[in-house]
């Protein structure tokens, strides 16, 4: 019978696909580079394949390093799962999270379900700001854990995936063929606004601002109304809401990061266990999670 896969040689093979440096991963592992380079030619001898090509200096994947990707995601999910679940009777006391309202009815439903169901005596007190408030809040320990857009002036945090921006307009309404294009966007000086704007200025079209507003709810009553067209993440997409594209004539739009920070003042071990939860669940989905982590993309937005 063959011994199972370690689970330190496979977190190791993880961190290295996503950090795509064996001295980030050995500084996340708590090893030395060559202790890293050890793991994984161990773990390849254990799984008798060829993990790795090197091109140039990067590393890239073989087709049995693509394939046991997605089992050690699978497997060190679970297994987080199991710590997770049997420790919720040993924890309680509160949580505060900031999340942007933008991602909050797309990607916490599922979070919160798998969070609850392990620790029922916590309560999770959920802040939506833009993402520059909450990184402040977070820097002045006044909130745990801040799930933000990731920019440029904030480097720190951990990437945990990206998601992609999408042009929005009302379902079964006129298209926006000719004339002054009108936008509603988020407040002057975010990621989301001077993506689209220096993705128009790419097409020469003419446009306007008609709205602003920080929030999910104004710029959805904007788009739904059939006043103007917005950009959101895709996950925030709602019924009442239809994708614009290139058949469209609009250009299409970049990713940006979603970044986890954690308070550094705050000893809090429910916190800790929400901030692992959401790392395992991005790291365990299929909706768009991080090939690599690295530092914030350029832009300064406050969203």
């Amino acid at each position: 019978m063959k011994q199972p896969l370690d689970p330190k040689l496979l977190q190791a093979f993880v961190l290295l696909v996503e950090t795509g440096s064996v001295s980030e991963t050995a500084r996340k592992v708590g090893r030395t580079q060559p202790a890293v380079t050890l793991q994984i030619q161990r773990l390849e001898t254990a799984v008798n394949a060829k993990l790795f090509t090197m091109v140039g200096r990067k590393f890239v994947l073989t087709s049995e390093g693509e394939l046991l990707l997605g089992y050690a995601r699978t497997i060190l999910s679970l297994q987080n799962e199991v710590h997770l679940r049997l420790s919720a009777p040993k924890l309680s006391g509160k949580v505060i999270l900031g999340i942007p309202d933008l991602y909050a009815a797309g990607l916490l439903p599922d979070i919160l379900s798998a969070f609850f169901a392990a620790f029922p005596n916590v309560e999770v007190e959920v802040r939506s700001r833009l993402s520059g408030v909450l990184l402040s809040q977070v820097q002045k320990n006044e909130i745990d854990l801040a799930l933000v857009t990731g920019m440029r002036a904030f480097p720190d945090g951990e990437v945990v995936a990206e998601e992609q921006l999408v042009w929005v307009a009302a379902d079964m309404k006129p298209e926006f063929n000719g004339g002054v294009l009108p936008l509603a966007l988020l407040p002057p000086g975010n990621v989301f606004r001077d993506i689209a704007l220096e993705a128009l200025q790419t097409t020469g079209r003419q446009w306007k601002v008609v709205l602003v507003s920080e929030g999910m709810a104004g710029l959805q009553a904007a788009v739904i109304s059939g006043s103007a067209v917005s950009v959101i993440a895709k996950c925030a997409v709602t019924p009442g809401m239809r994708v614009l594209g290139r058949a469209e004539s609009f250009p299409l739009l970049s990713k940006v990061q979603l970044v986890l920070h954690r308070a550094g003042g705050r000893t809090n071990a429910a916190a800790d266990a929400l901030g692992d939860l959401i790392t395992s669940h991005f790291a365990g989905s299929r909706v768009d999670p991080m090939a690599h982590k690295g530092r914030t993309q350029a832009g300064s937005g406050s969203f």
